[in-house]
């Protein structure tokens, strides 16, 4: 049992709750019962797995299952466990996976791919990791294709991204666009219809066909979506607001949307 904070891989694995250490060590971390038994049930590749004795012998399938998923396994002190975690109150399991999975590239084990069908959204600069996390969720939820982000948004391997999807993360494809411009220009080659949302937009969300292939612009939770991006769209669309509403969390009008999508498709 690992009962010292001062051992190597504790605070190795420790200091992949800042971002800088996640992309130079090319890990994140899972943490909590839900999320690991959602990579489980899709096969995603573990690294390192921490848990408590009580944990173990509360989740003895779960752990059968973990043997044969994880490169090693160690059994902590609760102390070291709540160290590992980022969380306030973990649930007595913490895992490290490798990043990359959700990529651009493609050609990581495990990856899927985002294909240009359906309706995919498309993210600038968000920088909430809930807001993020919860239109991962809403995305999956709703029967999106996938979902890329600018690469200056808040990373997809954020230990709050993966909580606030819910275990989703692991079912909706993904990928990091390094150039947002280009992946719009790909998919409007490969016949989808780009739509931008904009607060002065004339047209409202309800009011486009959703049928067809359609790439969804959503922009930054202050600022918006940039001119650049929404002058590539094909259509504009707002959310009408009651007087004296600015504006609405990028998380819910994502949300309404989608499941407008959604109907249209079902009728």
């Amino acid at each position: 049992m690992l009962t010292s904070l001062q051992n190597s891989l504790v605070k190795q694995v420790r200091k992949l709750h800042s971002a800088k250490e996640r992309h130079k060590q090319d890990l994140f971390l899972l943490e909590g019962t839900h999320l690991l038994e959602e990579a489980c049930a899709v096969d995603y590749p573990l690294e390192v797995l921490f848990c408590t004795q009580e944990w173990q012998t509360k989740h003895l399938q779960l752990w059968q299952q973990l043997t044969q998923k994880c490169d090693r396994l160690e059994i902590v002190s609760t102390e070291v466990l709540h160290a590992l975690a980022t969380t306030v109150q973990p649930d007595g399991v913490v895992a490290t996976a490798r990043r990359g999975i959700h990529s651009s590239e493609g050609n990581n084990p495990g990856t899927q791919s985002v294909q240009f069908s359906g309706l995919v959204l498309a993210l600038e600069t968000i920088q909430d990791p809930g807001n993020l996390g919860t239109m991962i969720r809403t995305a999956a939820a709703a029967g999106a294709s996938g979902l890329v982000v600018s690469e200056d948004c808040v990373d997809l391997d954020n230990p709050k991204v993966l909580r606030a999807s819910a275990g989703q993360w692991f079912r909706l494809p993904m990928a990091t666009s390094e150039d947002l411009k280009a992946t719009i220009l790909q998919a409007k080659n490969a016949g989808m219809q780009i739509a931008a949302t904009v607060p002065k937009a004339t047209l409202t969300y309800w009011d486009v066909d959703w049928g067809k292939p359609s790439l969804l612009l959503l922009g930054n939770e202050g600022a918006g979506l940039s001119a650049e991006l929404a002058a590539m769209a094909d259509v504009s669309v707002s959310i009408p607001l009651a007087p004296g509403v600015e504006s609405l969390n990028v998380a819910i009008a994502s949300a309404l949307i989608l499941y407008e999508a959604r109907r249209q498709r079902r009728n």
